[in-house]
């Protein structure tokens, strides 16, 4: 029996939209959104504009390093050194300016860096076979190391002749009333999204993650792809590391500690599948929400932040779960 276009298309539709209420992204999006409403009842300054300014602003540098950080595990790999990498980028940009450049030349000396860092990780794991996990690790203490020799680990609040436009930069709301990092936060998710999507490199990236030796087999340039997307996770770091200094206004040298953790989780919980091959720009915006509004919403029920880290930590073994069930789902 022949099959009519327009019931091609409702074929089509159906499978995509099964696609996407299957996905982890979709329950983890509805879960923020239950969050959130619970939240507006339980509390009277959940749902205020100064708080609902606060999550958006906060999630904004999680967010950020994790669509750099979801390239790395969809390939297979891991970056433990973002928190420093951002650590180090926000030192070079302040002790820069401190000197008497201009803003430019701050973001400039800070991107530089990151690139830096960035293609030293990926060369080591690339082309001389070092694990991931070994190079990152490794970096994590070089780069925060790097930032308290450069800055005599010392606090750094004066940013020279610039200082009010570093400010501007990071803490300002030039659109609407929305907080910049917040702008700055779409802007790299969309890229990164068509990127993944439409694009021969994203196309490359999940090639290697799903089977990298399928893909060198195919004319994939394996290595060249693999230190361009440490490259893109480090820039991403120090990325976040300028929109934080101009937000905060001071740079220290605990800046950044501890954040990978909750980078890699974010991008885990937003789908993200650590044995690669797996992972959206979307899920890690929605993962880096889950992980804020957690953190939030902490204070305003009065328990104890201590715990932050229990749940965030469920949240993760809770995503795994939800993918290891879905793929024995489709093995049967």
């Amino acid at each position: 029996m022949a099959i009519t276009l327009d019931q091609t298309i409702e074929q089509r539709q159906r499978n995509w939209l099964s696609e996407v209420i299957s996905g982890q992204t979709f329950w983890v999006l509805i879960a923020v959104v239950l969050a959130c409403i619970f939240l507006s009842f339980a509390t009277d300054s959940f749902a205020t504009a100064k708080n609902l300014y606060n999550i958006t602003r906060n999630v904004t540098f999680v967010a950020i390093i994790a669509l750099g950080m979801t390239l790395v595990i969809i390939t297979g790999g891991i970056d433990l050194s973002v928190g420093s990498v951002l650590c180090l980028c926000s030192m070079v940009l302040a002790i820069t300016m401190n000197a008497g450049y201009s803003i430019e030349i701050g973001i400039a000396a800070a991107v530089g860096t990151a690139l830096l860092v960035g293609a030293f990780n990926g060369v080591l794991i690339a082309y001389l076979d070092f694990p991931p996990f070994v190079v990152t690790l490794g970096m994590l203490s070089i780069a925060r190391s790097l930032a308290m020799v450069a800055s005599n680990n010392t606090v750094v609040f004066q940013f020279g002749p610039d200082h009010d436009k570093l400010l501007a930069l990071g803490g300002g709301a030039w659109f609407f009333g929305i907080a910049n990092p917040v702008l700055y936060m779409v802007v790299l998710a969309l890229l990164t999204g068509f990127v993944l999507r439409w694009t021969r490199f994203g196309r490359y990236v999940f090639a290697i993650g799903g089977n990298e030796h399928a893909a060198t087999l195919t004319g994939v340039p394996v290595r060249r792809i693999k230190v361009a997307v440490y490259m893109v996770s480090a820039l991403s770091a120090g990325i976040a590391g300028i929109v934080q200094t101009g937000w905060l206004g001071a740079v220290t040298t605990n800046i950044g500690a501890g954040m990978e953790l909750q980078v890699i989780a974010a991008a885990v919980i937003g789908g993200a599948n650590l044995a690669g091959g797996v992972g959206t720009a979307f899920g890690a915006l929605v993962g880096a929400a889950l992980i804020e509004v957690i953190r939030n919403s902490l204070g305003l029920l009065g328990i104890n932040a201590f715990w932050q880290g229990t749940f965030i930590g469920g949240a993760i073994v809770l995503a795994v779960l939800f993918d290891r069930i879905r793929n024995l789902r489709q093995s049967e």
